[in-house]
């Protein structure tokens, strides 16, 4: 770099920032990170995510971890929703009075526009679970 052009500073947050825009497994709040995916990555990455991982639960094992509970989801128009669906993302439909479905919230509101709401709704993993070994990466982009 020439010395009169100018230099920014590195982030002081590149996990927050890389988190903050879309990013897979990422929500406002939690970072997922599929096991089958991170035990097919190369020795060396595992190697070093194992020791970013440890380092985490070492700096933060005093604090009271709960347990997790992940489940598959993608965000679905409520109208495609089955009745389990429906159920699991707190939403019901009832037929109303003039015979068409009537979509409901978890507070009995009606949900207006039923058709363009989208809701985080459970879906079957895409993903394959550990057991089924190792899941080959795609081929490294051509430079």
């Amino acid at each position: 770099m020439a010395r009169d052009e100018p230099h920014s500073p590195a982030s002081t947050t590149p996990l927050r920032d890389y988190l903050d825009r879309p990013a897979r497994g990422a929500s406002e709040d939690y970072l997922v990170v599929p096991r089958s995916l991170a035990q097919s990555m190369p020795l060396r990455w595992q190697q070093v995510f194992t020791g970013l991982l440890a380092d985490l639960h070492d700096a933060y094992g005093d604090l009271e971890w709960p347990e997790y509970r992940v489940a598959p989801c993608r965000y679905e128009a409520l109208t495609d929703l089955d009745e389990d669906q429906l159920a699991l993302a707190g939403y019901l439909a009832d037929l109303g009075p003039d015979g068409e479905l009537v979509y409901r919230d978890a507070e009995d509101g009606v949900v207006d526009d039923p058709e363009s709401h989208r809701v985080l709704a459970p879906i079957a993993d895409p993903l394959p679970p550990p057991s089924a070994g190792r899941v080959e990466p795609r081929a490294a982009r051509k430079l």
